[in-house]
């Protein structure tokens, strides 16, 4: 009998050890920022001050099972109160009917991952690059912390986010390619 619950809980652990630890991404210490040109001459950047996520790692490997987050549209943040309201209207996010964009991983391989991006009504597949996976610390509370990174491109028109204006040029007033940049840092659930 001692040596069935010795072989259940070995097999209960392994099967543990096998999806990694979970951690809760710590807002505090995170970031999830976007740039995208403007006037075809510089890029204005911005951040996104409310969100959530979790995300699963293999701290060995650093392969990562589960990456998952949520973000509030209405909290971005372009520092300029009039153009982060234009960002919110119906013309870009239409954050009256959408409030929430989407991150769900679907397969990590390498310095890639593949996820779900929801944007207002549109899912879409896209790649990021995943850089500057940590190793695990321990803070001074006992706290397991780990960080990383995630970059990539979309077109935002592939999210109908197609409002524009022709400058006299012959530019446009906003660039359709915007890219971001994913500062994470998790603090593993207890």
């Amino acid at each position: 009998m001692k040596l069935l619950q010795s072989l259940t809980l070995s097999v209960v652990v392994g099967l543990g050890s096998l999806h990694g630890a979970n951690y809760n991404v710590d807002v505090s210490h995170s970031d999830i920022g976007f740039s995208v040109k403007h006037m075809m001459i510089s890029s204005v950047k911005g951040n996104f001050e409310k969100f959530s996520g979790t995300f699963e790692i293999d701290e060995k490997t650093k392969q990562f099972s589960a990456i998952n987050g949520t973000v509030e549209v209405a909290s971005i943040n372009t520092k300029d109160a009039k153009r982060d309201a234009h960002l919110i209207d119906p013309d870009f996010f239409d954050v009256e009917k959408y409030p929430k964009m989407s991150l769900k991983l679907l397969k990590h391989s390498g310095d890639k991952a593949t996820f779900e991006l929801t944007i207002k009504d549109v899912t879409k597949v896209v790649t990021l690059d995943i850089d500057d996976i940590s190793d695990t610390i321990k803070d001074p509370w006992g706290n397991t912390r780990m960080a990383f990174e995630l970059e990539g491109e979309i077109n935002r028109k592939d999210f109908n986010m197609n409002f524009n204006e022709l400058l006299e040029t012959g530019g446009l007033m906003v660039g359709d390619k915007v890219k971001f940049e994913i500062v994470i840092e998790g603090i593993q659930a207890k």
